[in-house]
């Protein structure tokens, strides 16, 4: 089968533009009438509903550090059925884990190689003219084997500035895609993870449509989609992901929202039922499920109304008396005995866990994580590998139950967030994305 043809957008560095480009094409080319299939390069949670937004198609992750190859091209096949893919890449182009996964370091342009989508590289010219060529040609050279298409240039301050980068960039032989001027007013809000999410935004159908007119008068869409490329892979039973129960209640609003559609998609496959419900209304989990399963999310901004949640609670409770309920990152937080948010406020939690956390002592905590688990916990048994992404400022105060995982970077350093457990609850800081196949336990 011919592969569909695809892009895969990305940059020098973060807050080049990427995400301006990636959804004004998303929709500009939709109104033409393509069937648009977009992906995420790496642990992104936030960008693919955006992406689902402007294309109408669920939009999945692809992360070479945490996936091993038959998973990124099981993933990669969802797009067979469209016209076009066009995949967001994360960071800088070639920015992944010191060291390398199953399948590469998580950079953009692992994906890029694996899946032959050439790259449309946006460059940031502000501050600079002929020399933005130099660092788009030191991109386009550092590695050979790496398809490009060309670049699109970014914050062009006005038509004389746009000649002179266009004139460097003729001299190095890149492709000029396209050139977008100024529009701070085109930029969409942030907090302290990223982009406020696509569902905050009650009128992000008309961004939507600002963005593809934008992108419309300032790029090349015949050459954008002249450039597109792709290479076939073979496509197996990667998908397969061993749903953690038959029939799993799904937290599912603003404060628990950071999930991996691929999970999702795989579970439902192998016949798996997700139950959604919402803390923040005060709905209990299904009485019918196997697990309860709370996702990360923004718990900190909504710890007040969790607090009240009485009916969410007592249903928690009632459901871990003899069946599992699991937490992530603000899912885990949800399940212990207090959070303190910014302004230092203590707020009552589930109290499933004797984990207390706190917000008004920021501190980050990023990067991969490859756990070892010591207790059973979301679907795998004690020993068994997962591999995944922690991104948060919470920090712990107190948490005296046993420790969940060995923790560690891509680098081998042990972590200090070990997640815990409590009888039949557990939770963790980081997001699981997938197991690592063939591991034993120790």
């Amino acid at each position: 089968m011919r592969p569909t043809p695809g892009l895969l957008i990305s940059a020098p560095a973060s807050g080049s533009g990427k995400t301006t480009v990636m959804l004004g094409l998303c929709r500009a080319l939709v109104e033409d009438g393509l069937a648009v299939q977009p992906f995420k390069s790496g642990p992104d949670y936030i960008d693919p509903a955006f992406h689902r937004a402007a294309c109408g198609r669920a939009s999945f992750n692809l992360d070479s550090w945490a996936m091993d190859g038959a998973l990124l091209d099981a993933i990669a096949a969802q797009g067979q059925d469209a016209d076009m893919v066009l995949a967001e890449g994360a960071m800088g182009l070639f920015d992944g884990a010191a060291r390398d996964g199953a399948s590469g370091n998580g950079a953009s342009a692992d994906i890029a190689r694996r899946m032959g989508w050439p790259v449309v590289l946006v460059v940031d010219v502000s501050g600079q003219a002929q020399s933005a060529a130099a660092v788009a040609e030191g991109f386009r050279r550092l590695r050979l084997d790496l398809p490009f298409a060309g670049v699109i240039l970014n914050r062009v301050a006005s038509p004389r500035h746009e000649r002179l980068v266009r004139d460097g960039m003729a001299a190095a032989g890149l492709t000029v895609l396209g050139a977008l001027p100024r529009r701070p007013d085109l930029s969409l809000p942030e907090r302290h993870l990223g982009l406020v999410q696509a569902g905050e935004h009650g009128d992000l159908a008309a961004i939507l449509t600002r963005y593809a007119a934008f992108v419309r008068d300032h790029v090349d869409l015949a050459a954008i989609r002249a450039a597109a490329g792709g290479c076939a892979r073979p496509v197996g039973e990667g998908m397969a992901i061993a749903p953690p129960a038959q029939r799993i209640a799904w937290a599912q609003d603003a404060a628990f929202s950071f999930t991996y559609p691929h999970l999702l998609a795989a579970w439902r496959r192998a016949g798996a039922e997700i139950l959604p419900f919402s803390p923040l209304a005060d709905e209990a989990p299904a009485a019918e499920a196997d697990l309860v399963w709370l996702p990360g999310g923004y718990p900190e901004l909504h710890a007040g109304r969790l607090a009240a949640a009485e009916a969410f609670r007592a249903g928690l409770r009632r459901h871990a008396e003899d069946r599992p309920v699991y937490g992530e990152c603000g899912g885990y937080m949800a399940l212990g005995e207090g959070l303190i948010d910014a302004q230092g406020a203590r707020h009552r939690m589930a109290g499933l866990l004797g984990l207390v956390t706190s917000h008004a002592d920021r501190r980050l905590h990023l990067g991969y994580r490859q756990a070892r688990l010591l207790a059973p916990a979301v679907g795998h048994a004690a020993g068994a590998v997962l591999r995944g992404h922690e991104f948060h400022y919470s920090t712990v105060v107190e948490q005296p139950d046993a420790p969940l995982a060995h923790v560690m970077d891509p680098d081998g350093v042990t972590q200090a967030e070990t997640g815990s457990w409590r009888g039949r609850v557990a939770g963790t800081f980081f997001h699981f994305v997938a197991p690592q196949r063939g591991a034993e336990a120790a």
